[in-house]
């Protein structure tokens, strides 16, 4: 019964917070489990939150072999957003290969190889070691993967919700950013608090967006 393991981020696009990549190995038995859900398995932009928090937890139940990697803000500002992308992806897999090594096929949602490290300096990260030494086999990309390959839209799902949770729950110590409802992403609550308040320890400075923000208060709270 062939797995395959399908990869997304989420996070890409946000002004402040990490970038958060999933790697899902789906069965076909529990791809079919899934998909008898109302719902069904899509990219998680096309849910609400209601839907992608239901299947979240369906996921969660059915699949044990996911790998989650996060890179924070400031890794994401020494290293660049292409680069991190790489970074979060090569991190969710060697989560995922700690639980499940037999796998037939990688599925990355896109046009690009984020696997591959040709080129990539990350030797600065005290887990670079580790990660440039994994072996893949059989990577292939496909654009809108998320939407049309269950595994890569089980992965948009599980990165999208943990992501966000994680967002609503450092809200908290950040007061009046709104982090809770916009997640890091530029909309006019945000840059309202941006105004007034600054930039954080959790913005991303090398953002060009943000610049206009870093001789306001800089608020490390």
């Amino acid at each position: 019964m062939p797995v395959i393991v399908g990869i997304d981020e989420v996070g890409r696009g946000c002004w402040a917070g990490p970038l958060v990549a999933a790697a899902v190995a789906l069965t076909e038995a529990s791809r079919l489990r899934l998909e008898v859900e109302p719902i069904g398995l899509r990219d998680s932009k096309k849910l609400s939150r209601k839907q992608r928090e239901h299947l979240d937890g369906l996921i969660r139940s059915q699949v044990k072999t996911i790998g989650v990697g996060w890179v924070r803000p400031g890794e994401i500002d020494m290293l660049g957003l292409t680069t991190s992308v790489q970074l979060a992806m090569l991190r969710a897999m060697k989560n995922l290969l700690g639980v499940c090594r037999d796998y037939d096929a990688i599925i990355i949602d896109g046009n690009y190889n984020f696997l591959t490290r040709d080129g990539v300096d990350m030797s600065k990260l005290t887990d670079w070691e580790d990660l440039k030494n994994l072996v893949f086999h059989n990577v292939q990309t496909m654009v809108r993967a998320d939407d049309i390959v269950p595994a890569a839209s089980a992965a948009s799902i599980i990165a999208k919700v943990t992501r966000d949770k994680y967002m609503r729950e450092i809200a908290v110590k950040y007061p009046g950013y709104g982090f809770e409802s916009h997640v890091g992403y530029g909309t006019a609550k945000h840059i309202a608090a941006l105004k007034k308040f600054g930039t954080t320890n959790l913005h991303r400075k090398s953002y060009q967006p943000m610049q206009k923000f870093l001789k306001i208060y800089y608020r490390t709270m």
